[in-house]
C-alpha cells in the first residue's frame, strides 16, 4: 500500500516539478499572517485521513464542523485527498465521518449541508480546462515540450489534465488555497516525497498562502506526524523561502 500510495502522489505531483521550480513566490515581509479555525480544521482533518488515524480523526472532525466547516466542505477534502493518499484512506475517512455525522444528528445538533459544486457550464474540452487551471495554480503558461513521464505514458498526462486538473480542481466547493493546504498536509504526513512537498508548498505561496502560515500548518500537522517527517517539512520550507529570497 504504502509503494502505491508513493506512486499515486509521483504521478500527481510530477507534472508540476518542472514548471514551478523556476517560478519564484512573491517577496514577504515580516507581517505575521496566522490560519484561521477552518484552515487549522482543515489541515488536521488532512492529515489525519492520510495517517488513517481514524479514532484521532472523529474528534477532528467534530471540531471542524464546531469551527465552521460544512459537511460538503468537509467530504470535499477527502474526496481530493485520494489522489495525493488513495482511495482506501478516502473512503475509510468518509465512513469515519458518516458515523460522525449520526452520532452528531442522535444528539440533536443539525450541521449545515453547505453548497454544492456549481455545474460546469464550459465548451472547452476536460483537457483544456484542466491545463488552464494549472496555469491558474502555478502562474505560468504550460506551452512547453512534455515533461519526460508525459514522453514515457502519454495516457497519464491526460488523466493528470483531465481528471485531476479539471473534473476535481472545477469542483468549487473549496478554493484553490484549500486544496493546497489539503494537498501539503497530506503530502507531509506521508513522508519521503520532498521533491513533491517543495512544489506545492511553493504553490501555496504563489496562491498567496503566507510563510508564516505554512510554519504554522506544519506544527499543526506536527501534533500527530512523526517529528522526522515535521523536521523534514521545515527543512523543505526553509530551503525554498531561502530560494525565493535570491
Amino acid at each position: 500500500m504504502k509503494k502505491l500510495s508513493r506512486f499515486v502522489i509521483t504521478i500527481v505531483t510530477t507534472a508540476f516539478l518542472g514548471v514551478i521550480n523556476h517560478v519564484n513566490a512573491q517577496s514577504y515581509d515580516n507581517t505575521t499572517v496566522n490560519l484561521d479555525a477552518k484552515q487549522q480544521s482543515i489541515i488536521t482533518i488532512a492529515s489525519l485521513t492520510a495517517k488513517g488515524d481514524l479514532q484521532t480523526l472523529e474528534s477532528a472532525l467534530t471540531e471542524g464542523l464546531d469551527a465552521g466547516l460544512s459537511v460538503n466542505e468537509i467530504k470535499e477534502v477527502m474526496v481530493h485527498l485520494y489522489a495525493y493518499c488513495g482511495f482506501p484512506r478516502s473512503l475509510r475517512g468518509l465512513r469515519t465521518f458518516i458515523k460522525v455525522l449520526d452520532q452528531r444528528k442522535a444528539e440533536g445538533v443539525e450541521d449545515q449541508l453547505g453548497a454544492q459544486a456549481t455545474p460546469i457550464e464550459d465548451n472547452r474540452t476536460k483537457y483544456e480546462r484542466g491545463k488552464a487551471n494549472l496555469e491558474i495554480l502555478v502562474h505560468a503558461k504550460l506551452d512547453g515540450p512534455p515533461a519526460d513521464y508525459a514522453q514515457f505514458a502519454p495516457i497519464i498526462e491526460v488523466f493528470l489534465k483531465e481528471h485531476l486538473f479539471a473534473d476535481i480542481f472545477d469542483r468549487d466547493i473549496l478554493d484553490y488555497q484549500q486544496r493546497e493546504l489539503v494537498t501539503v498536509s497530506a503530502l507531509i504526513t506521508i513522508g519521503g516525497v520532498e521533491p513533491m512537498l517543495r512544489s506545492h508548498m511553493n504553490i501555496c505561496l504563489i496562491q498567496g498562502i503566507m510563510p508564516t502560515q505554512l510554519k504554522e500548518l506544519i506544527d499543526v500537522v506536527g501534533k500527530n506526524v512523526d517529528q522526522e517527517k515535521i523536521d523534514s517539512a521545515k527543512k523543505v520550507l526553509n530551503e525554498l523561502l531561502e530560494s525565493n529570497k535570491q
